[in-house]
């Protein structure tokens, strides 16, 4: 999953960059409102973490700009505003959820994935794509009877053709949602996950259409 974060507080950006890390998310980190849109504007994201507190364009007016141009992005609004009446109005305006902060990071994880869970239509906590299905919380995955725990970059490649089964994602693609700004970015990233993936898990979890990407097929 590719995050956009827009938080202003050096701090807590660092620490939530490193979080997103460690549970295989690649995160772009801007610490104001304006270079918040811009980067939406910009990029595909998967996510949207939203401080509020964020000097000349407010978290709110970034809200507010956002749904205007995108009802579906999930967004969740990170705080240090405790008044009730400042959680209605942001949920009210088109905020998934909101966290107050001081925070524990693994809730906020847990927080994303009930949004996505959410935005998906599903109670589950699983990820299913036909034979296959993942398991966020753990990056354990099991395909027609094999069972494996998933690196950070197999559960990155694994988890955006399982959010889009059936379709062809290219290598480009791919690699948006396993880099962040900032990282480099190695030419056989891909092939090799793919390669690993179809060792752990077996060759037809995932399909190659020559010459144009990758895909998960949803049918049994």
């Amino acid at each position: 999953m590719r995050v956009l974060l827009v938080e202003d507080d050096p701090m807590i950006g660092r620490a939530i960059v490193r979080a997103m890390a460690d549970a295989a998310h690649a995160a772009d980190w801007v610490t104001e409102g304006g270079q918040g849109l811009a980067a939406l504007r910009d990029s595909r994201y998967d996510m949207l973490l939203l401080d509020l507190g964020l000097g000349t364009l407010d978290g709110v007016d970034v809200l507010r700009a956002v749904r205007r141009s995108d009802d579906t992005l999930p967004v969740v609004v990170l705080t240090a505003r405790q008044q009730v009446d400042m959680r209605v109005d942001v949920l009210d305006l088109g905020a998934d959820d909101y966290l107050v902060k001081p925070f524990e990071l693994k809730e906020l994880l847990a927080r994303m994935r009930a949004v996505v869970r959410r935005k998906g239509g599903s109670g589950s906590p699983l990820l299913v794509c036909g034979d296959l299905t993942i398991d966020p919380a753990t990056r354990e995955a099991e395909f027609l009877g094999a069972r494996c725990r998933l690196s950070g970059r197999e559960f990155a490649l694994m988890e955006a053709l399982v959010r889009r089964p059936g379709a062809i994602l290219s290598k480009g693609e791919l690699e948006e949602r396993i880099y962040g700004w900032g990282q480099e970015v190695d030419s056989n990233t891909v092939e090799v996950l793919v390669y690993g993936l179809r060792r752990k898990l077996g060759a037809p979890v995932i399909r190659t259409v020559r010459g144009v990407g990758y895909m998960v097929d949803a049918r049994s």
